[in-house]
């Protein structure tokens, strides 16, 4: 082989030997594109909102637990678990005939009572009219002065005998009062309409009432359906900006991710200290839409969002995005990097933020902001799907 030609091989195997090598440095050493999620810049409603720090609970307007306030054989249960009762219908009597029969006592001396004030006072009637005859005749001079004196006094006894006897009447009808009383503590009617939710006894069960100091079950749970509200545990910090009338939403777990519309209805007047490190205010959040409560029951957990102010058709990027409150990331697609801004922020809850200045609708923030290798000027490639 020609030397010269022997030599110019030489020389381009070597320098393919250095491009190759030079090839593999390069994609050994150059920048890996980092992985990111973006979101839009976009024009929506943001909210200042507050969230409960524990789970609050759905609670009845109206709920009585009902015991009689003596105790007794229970006679009478017309009512099971479930019913739906009516105001003042009768839920559970204790045996009373005793009572029956003094109070059917008491109503039958009415009676005698009012039999004889009604003869003392027309004997009154008859004793003043006679009385006033005498009168005539005593000052025509027909009648003695001792006569007509015994006919007056006659009359005013009997006046008195009757003002006794309508006050024995009195007397004998506040004696039914009281025997309708002591019959009455033996019997529990409903207080309002609603569901009967607990029983606590059956029939010939004997019942007590709960001695000083240690409570008991309740003989009758009756819950009004007709109306609902959340109470739920807020940071004393956050509880000094709640004003009654706010607008809140309610989320239940049993529900999923369904919301309910609500209003704040009471704030609490003091503060619970049951933990020392997070003292909370009870705030009381109702529902505002009576065809909510069909599906509601009372001890369900839930939270609250109230909502203490709203900003519509504004700039907005999702709040995981920003960094120290003030820097996010921008995806610039033509040259496949991301850089750094610095932006101005609004109001801001945990889903969104208001962009007051720094971003323009449409750019493109980097959301998987924790991930390795997210930095200025970084070249980066957008995941087909989000984490």
């Amino acid at each position: 082989m020609n030397p010269t030609l022997r030599k110019t091989l030489r020389w381009s195997l070597f320098a393919v030997v250095i491009a190759t090598i030079g090839v593999i440095i390069w994609h050994t050493t150059r920048p890996v594109p980092v992985e990111i999620v973006i979101r839009p810049v976009e024009t929506g409603q943001v909210e200042k909102i507050v969230a409960n720090t524990r789970a609050g609970t759905v609670e009845a307007c109206r709920r009585a637990k009902l015991s009689p306030s003596i105790g007794g054989q229970i006679a009478r249960l017309p009512v099971k678990e479930g019913d739906s009762v009516t105001a003042g219908q009768l839920l559970l009597e204790l045996w009373n005939d005793d009572l029956v029969a003094q109070t059917a006592l008491a109503e039958s001396e009415v009676t005698s009572a009012e039999s004889r004030a009604k003869s003392a006072c027309l004997q009154a009637e008859v004793a003043q009219r006679e009385a006033d005859r005498q009168i005539k005749l005593r000052r025509s001079g027909s009648a003695s002065e001792e006569q007509a004196d015994k006919t007056i006094t006659r009359a005013q006894s009997l006046q008195a005998e009757c003002k006794a006897t309508r006050a024995a009447v009195e007397t004998s009808r506040a004696r039914v009062g009281v025997a309708k009383a002591n019959l009455d503590r033996t019997r529990l009617t409903a207080p309002f309409n609603g569901i009967i939710a607990q029983i606590n006894g059956e029939l010939s069960e004997f019942v007590t009432p709960s001695p000083i100091g240690i409570p008991t079950p309740p003989a009758v749970d009756i819950v009004d359906v007709s109306c609902f509200y959340v109470t739920a545990p807020i940071d004393e910090v956050d509880a000094a900006v709640i004003d009654t009338g706010l607008p809140a939403s309610i989320s239940l777990d049993a529900f999923g991710d369904r919301h309910f519309s609500g209003r704040v209805r009471r704030i609490a007047p003091f503060v619970l200290d049951r933990e020392k490190q997070a003292r909370t205010v009870d705030v009381e959040v109702e529902f505002t839409r009576p065809e909510d409560f069909k599906h509601l029951l009372a001890g369900y957990s839930a939270d609250v969002e109230i909502v203490l102010d709203a900003r519509k058709n504004t700039l907005r990027i999702p709040t995981h995005a920003i960094l120290d409150g003030k820097r996010v990331f921008v995806y610039l697609p033509d040259r496949s990097v991301i850089r750094e801004r610095s932006i101005q922020t609004g109001l801001s809850n945990w889903e969104y933020t208001e962009v007051v200045s720094g971003l323009k609708p449409g750019e493109q923030v980097v959301v998987n902001v924790d991930r390795s290798g997210i930095a200025d000027g970084a070249p980066a490639v957008v995941m087909k799907e989000t984490p």
